[in-house]
């Protein structure tokens, strides 16, 4: 059995839940990127999952983080990921969805799934509660917690419903900033904490300091307004959730160590003095940036752009209008190693949209040419999930190999060594 599965690709989520919680674990000996590329000349891009990374980069945070690991599915809800960090210790979900809650219910009948999303459908939450065994649910307005209040418990018993307000952030320093579209001010969000406590077995406060947030102090000055506000609602709690946001290396971009990260969540936490309260955590990015790569192929060159078969459309959206960088090497199986310089290239997608294009630069050999295939690492997060039908090219492969993550340093030989 070949360890390639075929994706007429957008999200998997938009294929039955059943179908793709049931895709079997690959039973042959998984191969290297290169050897697969050697061996497949793929002319469609590839999603290359590296389990083993995947596995170790959750048994590592779960050791490091001081509470329960939300992994946030919205990053990468790939079966064979979520597998993955099942087997590095991850037991609790972020969910988003109906299909994300049902995906994660139906492949770890005992995992906490966790309704992350403040605004919700009523029959997503009935769904989620009566059919899911779904028992915490975020909010942040008077109509949410309203709404959460007549599909789960319309008896007025609180059973064992969990209630946890989204906190309000003012503009942070993060790459992605997240504020503005969902949370409740200070004021606003202690009202809600004393409107939810009469229906709570569990109640919490949440927030989310930006995607891909470098500040470890952010984290400090988010727990110190909880207390605030714990302090003005004048009622005890049992959650706080300190989100998602931790980041990952990018060339160019190298967070400090997630030493520093825990530290001031475990230090900020211990000031707000909530004995019977537990910390959450909704990782994403940090979980599984590393654990995924695209292979794509050079289909035509112009000077330093290069045209290749994947784009902002597919896998690369965050290369296109966000610019961000990723670690790339060049695949090029009938020669060796390459030792010619390096140079800046900027990529065009495949479809016919102007606008399918990644300035980076991507520092590849000078003499990358049509056929030439480019191994792009940092993808296992918000890249296969991001893909679209668009123009036609729906079209992606997922092997699962057993690569080490690409070097993020530009230019760093290691690039050119790690799947050798």
């Amino acid at each position: 059995m070949s360890n390639l599965r075929v994706r007429s690709a957008v999200s998997p989520l938009r294929r039955r839940v059943r179908d793709l919680a049931m895709v079997a674990p690959v039973a042959e000996a998984l191969r290297t990127v290169d050897a697969l590329v050697a061996e497949d000349r793929p002319e469609e891009p590839i999603h290359c999952i590296r389990p083993a990374t995947l596995s170790a980069t959750a048994a590592t945070f779960v050791e490091a983080f001081p509470g329960d690991v939300l992994y946030a599915v919205k990053c990468n809800p790939d079966p064979s990921v979520l597998r993955a960090l099942w087997a590095g210790g991850v037991r609790h979900f972020d969910c988003a969805s109906p299909a994300e809650v049902g995906l994660v219910r139906t492949m770890f009948p005992d995992a906490g799934i966790h309704f992350m999303h403040p605004i919700k459908a009523r029959g997503a939450i009935r769904d989620a509660w009566t059919r899911h065994g779904v028992r915490d649910f975020v909010f942040d307005s008077d109509a949410e917690l309203a709404k959460i209040l007549a599909c789960t418990t319309p008896d007025g018993t609180t059973e064992d419903l969990g209630l946890v307000v989204r906190l309000a952030l003012p503009k942070g320093g993060a790459v992605l900033d997240l504020s503005g579209k969902f949370g409740a001010e200070a004021e606003a969000a202690a009202d809600l904490l004393r409107a939810a406590r009469p229906h709570a077995a569990r109640l919490g406060l949440a927030f989310h300091v930006g995607s891909q947030c470098l500040d470890p102090l952010a984290w400090r000055r988010a727990l110190a307004l909880v207390g605030e506000v714990v302090a003005m609602a004048g009622v005890p709690i049992e959650i706080v959730d300190v989100g998602g946001g931790f980041p990952v290396a990018y060339p160019d971009m190298e967070p400090v160590h997630l030493g520093a990260f825990m530290a001031e969540i475990e230090d900020g936490f211990d000031r707000l003095d909530l004995p019977n309260a537990r910390l959450w955590a909704e990782p994403g990015r940090a979980l599984v940036a590393g654990g995924g790569s695209v292979v794509v192929q050079v289909q035509a060159r112009r000077g330093n752009m290069l045209y290749v078969n994947d784009g902002v459309y597919g896998s690369l959206a965050d290369a296109g209008a966000l610019g961000f960088r990723y670690p790339v090497r060049m695949i090029r199986p009938d020669a060796g190693p390459s030792d010619v310089k390096l140079c800046g290239f900027g990529f065009f997608g495949p479809t016919c949209d102007s606008a399918d294009v990644m300035r980076g630069p991507f520092h590849l050999p000078e003499d990358i040419a049509e056929g030439d295939w480019i191994e792009i690492g940092q993808l296992g997060a918000y890249g296969a999930c991001l893909r679209t039908g668009f123009n036609g090219f729906d079209r992606a492969r997922i092997a699962e190999v057993t690569d080490q993550p690409l070097s993020t340093e530009v230019g760093d030989d290691r690039q050119y060594a790690l799947a050798a």
